[in-house]
């Protein structure tokens, strides 16, 4: 396909829109800020050994040329996918050759580290102890277990967060706009929604986002319609898949978890797993519905199964721990056990009224015999006066007054004929018999 001749760069869009100084990389606040320590180094030009951590289309490789450009160190790089023990021999003597014409260190930056095995890993450390070499690796692996522990005393390790969908729609409109290194003087407009939907298909991965855009706008450059927009439909062309429209904030988001919802209160695993999928693919944020899990857990299992909302409370930590797409299965997971569970809405049906019982009598007064008593005051005051430890009698029970007086109902909760509540019922019902036997 033949580009225009406002599109004359082979360049890649996400090479030509790489950030060409600190304060253009957004997203990485947290160790970037002027008042970070690797901040405010990068700015003063200190360059160090250190190892950057994040997923891919964070910012890595972006990060370790700006320390080779303010530093204004000598500056090589290789990748340990395609290179080894002989390239690091070759470099090995070139940062040798610089250091005896200019005394100056050379930065070697080494993409995917943890790809080198642990005798490789070791051919660095001499050269960083004696400071011919200053390290900057880059792993999307936990360093903690992919990089040898000699090798990360000599550095500090750095995390790079996935962007947010927010930094990821900042890039795409800069890169639709500028006209020096972007797509400004393609004269390309996007619909409403569209760079969303770009920056939602990216799962914060910005060279990703801007590889999407790039070959979308060179679908709109060669079709021979006189307007040059971005559309769905263009979008379902160039990706080979129905792009689901979606509003965060609007009638198609509560459509969506409502129907979700109400597929694991019926019971129907597949239509969970269906509306699960509509809205994750649709670009939902996972870390809402697994909340709406734990609420559900509560309120539509409850104590049928107490092991719902430890499922679901996983879910919620696997994502944020793992993130896509390994852990949408996490999200399945627990939307499946959820929805197969047996139901009880009882804890959600005693706290309403446990609520409208307080908002009907007020802050009534605690019962003396259940109050605490730390001081000699409170116990000449009748403050623990005949209360009855329960462990003294058997079954550890022992017929007493809790609730205060004035209370119009003393039944708030009600537990179904389901799953573990059966045995919570049986024992309450066995609780109450002995009452009835007291009385």
């Amino acid at each position: 396909m033949k580009r225009s001749e406002d599109m004359t760069s082979f360049t890649p869009l996400a090479e030509r829109m790489r950030p060409q100084t600190i304060d253009e990389i957004i997203g990485q606040e947290h160790i970037l800020a002027p008042d970070k320590p690797l901040g405010r180094a990068i700015r003063k030009g200190k360059a160090f050994s250190v190892v950057l951590w994040g997923p891919p289309g964070s910012g890595k490789t972006t990060l370790a040329r700006l320390m080779g450009l303010y530093s204004n160190q000598p500056f090589k790089s290789f990748s340990a996918v395609t290179s080894g023990l002989k390239e690091l021999r070759t470099f090995i003597e070139e940062a040798n050759s610089i250091k005896e014409k200019s005394g100056s260190s050379t930065i070697l930056f080494v993409d995917e580290i943890h790809r080198f095995n642990k005798a490789q890993q070791d051919a660095f450390l001499p050269y960083m102890e004696s400071g011919l070499i200053i390290l900057v690796g880059a792993t999307t692996q936990n360093p903690s277990f992919e990089v040898i522990p000699p090798l990360l005393s000599r550095s500090r390790v750095f995390i790079m967060k996935p962007l947010e969908r927010e930094h990821i729609e900042v890039l795409l409109h800069k890169a639709l706009t500028d006209k020096e290194r972007g797509l400004g003087n393609c004269d390309i407009k996007a619909e409403k929604n569209i760079i969303e939907i770009i920056a939602k298909m990216s799962y914060g991965d910005a060279r990703s986002a801007l590889n999407n855009l790039e070959v979308a706008a060179d679908y709109v450059m060669s079709a021979a319609e006189k307007e040059k927009c971005l559309t769905i439909d263009i979008l379902k062309s160039v990706f080979g898949r129905y792009i689901l429209p979606h509003d965060k904030n609007g009638e198609e988001h509560y459509n969506l978890i409502s129907a979700f919802h109400k597929s694991m209160r019926g019971s129907d695993v597949n239509a969970s797993l269906y509306w699960l999928y509509r809205m994750l693919e649709a670009g939902e944020d996972p870390l809402f519905i697994a909340r709406r899990m734990i609420r559900f857990a509560s309120e539509d299992v409850g104590l049928a199964d107490p092991q719902a909302i430890q499922i679901s409370i996983a879910a919620f930590e696997t994502w944020e721990k793992i993130g896509p797409p390994e852990a949408k299965l996490a999200l399945a997971q627990a939307a499946v056990y959820l929805a197969s569970a047996p139901k009880s809405n009882a804890l959600y049906l005693a706290e309403k009224e446990v609520i409208k019982e307080i908002n009907k009598t007020g802050p009534l007064p605690v019962p003396l015999h259940i109050r605490n008593a730390p001081t000699a005051l409170m116990q000449s005051a009748g403050y623990a006066k005949g209360y009855l430890y329960p462990h003294n009698y058997s079954d550890a029970w022992i017929n007493q007054k809790y609730l205060p007086d004035g209370i119009s109902s003393s039944e708030f909760y009600s537990p179904s004929p389901r799953g573990f509540e059966r045995d919570i019922k049986r024992r309450i019902d066995y609780i109450n018999s002995k009452k009835d036997k007291t009385r």
